[in-house]
């Protein structure tokens, strides 16, 4: 049976450069780790971390999460490997496909936090940093199993339906004989393109969720593997190839529920965590000493904000000095009167002798200048008054506070 549209697969999966083989699964897997790394590192400077950590952080990430997904694969069906027709060797043949996704992300995420720890950086923020661009690497890399016709699902008669050679469909329980219920049957779901076109969501979902719920502290990563089990659940129950199962259902899909579920749940959990995260800013041109600058309200060091003369500078406001010390470092009370700043204001704009009446009174001493009498007793005793600040001539109120003096003495004794 065979529609009258459909999707052609590949005649081939490999090319040789010479002795070098080329394999397709190998490029889009290449393709797909690229394109992840590059909006990963936007999405880092976005949050005003140090160029280049994703790929510092890569270069730990990915070995480990090949190891993983091939480590996945191997054990979930080791009896292609290990069984009584197996060869352990096969299971170093990664090229042939075999990656499973959750010993990729497992395991790779092992080796992202041994990354963030060398960098200094949190691997929360990083998760979520790499979180869309993780989903992009999949959907790019689902293309290997079509290159390789593998992973398709039931049989399917429609326009979009999938071709598959015979040497590439199901086999029976040794591995070599056809399954005769698809001998004669040449299309199939194409499961690969689902997952391609739901994951491309899911990046998009996250970038947009991100944006607008603020979601940091790995709950954007946390969506991310949310949405992706989703879709996987029901794309596992198309495919037809070999699959442990339990209590009827593939174990992926039992994978699918579990992991779905703890990435609500941490999602939950940490719904309110909203504060400052370590991303390792960049040193500010601006800063003494190339100390971090601080970006959307998070500190490099993801402590809470500086205050004082710090916190402003790093608010792009200039610093102001304190009020009780001078430029110079010497506490303002302990200068000379004649040092002091407001003394010397107040010096300059007081009138000298020269510009009193002809009557000589010193009763228009300007304002500012407090005059003797009407400085209340109790809070300046009179001979602590400085002689600038006091009218000449004004002996009245000299005697006047004096003798208020001697009354509190009097109350006092």
């Amino acid at each position: 049976m065979q529609p009258l549209a459909y999707i052609p697969s590949p005649s081939q999966g490999v090319w040789y450069l010479g002795p070098v083989p080329i394999r397709a699964y190998a490029i889009m897997i290449i393709i797909g780790i690229v394109v992840a790394v590059w909006l990963g590192e936007r999405r880092w400077a976005a949050k005003g971390g140090r160029p280049g950590t994703v790929i510092d952080v890569a270069v730990w990430a990915v070995p480990f999460g090949l190891v993983g997904g091939r480590l996945y694969h191997v054990l979930t069906d080791y009896q292609r490997y290990f069984g009584a027709d197996g060869d352990p060797m096969r299971a170093l043949e990664i090229w042939e496909g075999g990656l499973g996704i959750w010993g990729a992300v497992a395991l790779g995420a092992v080796g992202a936090a041994i990354g963030c720890r060398t960098r200094g950086v949190s691997p929360l923020a990083m998760a979520d940093a790499v979180a869309p661009g993780i989903a992009l690497a999949q959907a790019i890399g689902r293309w290997g199993n079509y290159w390789n016709q593998e992973l398709y699902g039931r049989p399917l008669d429609a326009f979009w339906a999938l071709e598959i050679d015979q040497d590439n469909r199901p086999r029976l329980a040794d591995g070599v004989t056809l399954d005769p219920k698809y001998a004669d049957i040449a299309t199939y779901h194409p499961t690969f393109l689902y997952e391609s076109l739901w994951c491309l969501g899911v990046a998009v979902l996250v970038i947009w969720a991100g944006r607008r719920f603020e979601l940091t502290h790995g709950r954007a990563f946390a969506l991310y593997v949310a949405g992706y089990t989703v879709g996987r659940f029901w794309i596992e129950s198309l495919r037809i190839d070999d699959a442990h199962h339990i209590l009827g259902m593939r174990l992926n899909s039992w994978t699918s529920v579990v992991v779905f579920l703890a990435a609500v749940a941490y999602m939950y959990w940490a719904r309110n965590r909203t504060g400052p995260e370590n991303v390792g800013a960049a040193p500010d041109g601006d800063t003494p000493g190339g100390a971090p600058e601080k970006r959307d309200g998070a500190s490099a060091s993801g402590g809470d904000d500086g205050g004082g003369a710090a916190g402003t500078a790093k608010a792009g406001k200039p610093a102001e000095p304190a009020d009780d010390a001078s430029k110079d470092g010497t506490p303002e009370d302990d200068r000379p009167e004649d040092d002091r700043p407001e003394d010397a204001a107040r010096d300059a704009d007081r009138p000298g002798p020269a510009a009193a009446t002809e009557e000589g009174e010193a009763d228009d001493v300007p304002a500012d200048d407090v005059p003797a009498d009407d400085v209340p007793a109790d809070d300046v005793p009179a001979d602590d008054v400085p002689a600038d600040d006091v009218p000449a001539g004004d002996g009245a109120a000299d005697d006047e506070a004096a003798g208020v003096r001697s009354v509190k003495d009097g109350k006092q004794g």
